[in-house]
């Protein structure tokens, strides 16, 4: 009997009780190389009161083989139809009272299944939980590294009493799942912050969102700069600006901290002392004060970067988190404008009250 085999007949017999805890739900598109790799830490996790569940968001390779070859129970979608689709669906055939959101690009640390069962079980007035990417990243280079490494230590350093919620990497009952709605497959058609928005909802019901550090998986994902400056723009800074705006809720919280948007704005005004310098040589000295406060409120994450991966790594990530800062805020501003002038065209088109015809 082979490696594959073995692993077949063990994860058949650890689904075949007849009550399931928890679901574990891997959605997938064309990355056949990462899932085996997820796959693989969660069959060494999972217990025999869990079902692993992988949905093949209409991929185009051999991604859905992977999962059958592995022995898991493999749904498909027609078509692409997104990662917020993906997963509302793996839930819908879900048999779990939890239901286990992995990315198909993150491995998992052995104990997690056992860790949020546990977890949720302890606490009942809980409805989701979700962890972090630890502190190895598996892709080499300067922006994955760096990329990786501060999504940890945003996490890392993040309020326990969570303000929202990830799905790389996060539990939520299904029945509060449910009860919600899931996430809005409508509005997120490809990947963005679909996690984040059903994080607000959550709270905005009532629930409670635990961040719990211990939480911990290794991110395969590999960044270059353009990946990375895209993804932030389109896929989070202005759909996440906007959701701020629509419910007008902006929690001191994770990349959205005070200090952060404050750095933010800093980072906006050297850039403009930095050309008004042209004219006036006093203004590059306000640049650079603005800068030395950006380095004074993050010195923290620099110091973190600094300990993982030494002087170089972490010189040379700070004008990489200055141009974070510096698109992130224009996003910002500009759905903020964007709003405002809807408002003012919406008020103006209105008719007005008192007046007769």
């Amino acid at each position: 009997m082979n490696q594959n085999q073995r692993q077949d007949q063990a994860f058949q017999g650890r689904t075949s009780c007849n009550r399931i805890e928890i679901s574990i739900i891997v959605p997938v598109y064309n990355n056949p190389q990462d899932l085996e790799d997820c796959l693989s830490a969660l069959l060494n996790t999972s217990g025999p009161d869990s079902e692993l569940i992988v949905v093949d968001d209409g991929s185009t390779d051999n991604t859905a083989s992977v999962g059958e070859r592995m022995g898991v129970k493999l749904l498909r979608l027609a078509e692409n139809s997104g990662v917020a689709a993906a997963r509302n669906y793996g839930a819908s055939q879900a048999r779990g009272e939890i239901l286990f959101f992995v990315d198909a690009d993150v491995v998992v640390a052995r104990g997690t299944v056992e860790r949020i069962v546990k977890v949720m079980q302890e606490n009942q007035n809980l409805a989701a939980v979700f962890g972090s990417y630890d502190a190895q990243p598996r892709a080499r280079g300067l922006v994955s590294q760096y990329r990786n490494l501060l999504h940890h230590f945003v996490h890392q350093n993040g309020n326990p009493e969570a303000s929202t919620f990830w799905a790389g990497c996060g539990a939520i009952r299904r029945s509060v799942f449910q009860k919600i709605g899931g996430f809005d497959a409508k509005r997120f058609r490809h990947p963005s912050i679909e996690d984040i928005e059903l994080g607000y909802r959550l709270r905005q019901s009532g629930y409670r969102i635990l961040l719990d550090k211990s939480l911990q998986g290794t991110h395969l994902k590999r960044w270059t700069l353009w990946s990375m400056i895209r993804t932030d723009i389109q896929c989070r800074a202005i759909p996440w600006a906007r959701l701020m705006l629509e419910t007008d809720r902006t929690p001191n919280d994770l990349n959205i901290k005070t200090a952060q948007r404050v750095s933010g704005m800093l980072v906006m005004l050297s850039c403009l002392f930095f050309a008004l310098g042209a004219l006036k040589l006093e203004a590059l000295g306000l640049a650079g004060l603005a800068m030395l406060g950006v380095v004074i409120l993050n010195r923290e994450l620099y110091g973190f970067f600094l300990r993982r991966r030494g002087l170089w790594f972490a010189g040379a990530c700070i004008p990489l988190h200055f141009c974070y800062f510096l698109y992130s805020t224009f996003s910002y501003l500009f759905v903020w404008i964007s709003f405002r002038l809807k408002a003012i065209v919406s008020q103006a088109s209105s008719p007005k009250k008192g007046l007769g015809v």
